[in-house]
């Protein structure tokens, strides 16, 4: 019965380790979601959406039907290895500010284009 407790103790004192060490978003996910399963798919569907809004606002051109599936297969495929990351890396928190700081570029942006044809 005392190897039940101490084997039990030490999971505890492991677990409150790994949750002190993961990042906020993440940490959240893991306390607040029913197991760590769907806790790891919301990481990683998470990490996949907004990686897919950074690309879209920052980097995308117009492509061909094909090429696009072709470059968001491999983004999934590099979400795989971000969600690792994204346990103890503020991983989720900075796609989020690169997807904020990218939006508001986009705004300034076209409210420039906006400006510069109606002054023309």
């Amino acid at each position: 019965m005392m190897q039940w407790t101490m084997l039990f103790a030490s999971a505890q004192e492991e677990s409150a380790f790994v949750f002190g060490r993961m990042s906020g978003i993440t940490r959240y996910l893991y306390e607040s979601l029913p197991s760590y399963t769907i806790a790891g798919y919301v990481v990683f569907i998470l990490t996949f959406v907004l990686s897919a809004i950074v690309y879209k606002l920052g980097f995308a051109k117009q492509l061909p039907m094909m090429k696009n599936v072709i470059i968001y297969t491999f983004l999934f495929l590099g979400c795989i290895i971000l969600t690792f990351l994204a346990l103890f890396l503020p991983m989720v928190e900075g796609l989020i500010v690169a997807a904020l700081i990218l939006i508001v570029y986009k705004i300034r942006l076209k409210r420039e284009k906006k400006e510069q044809l109606q002054n023309s």
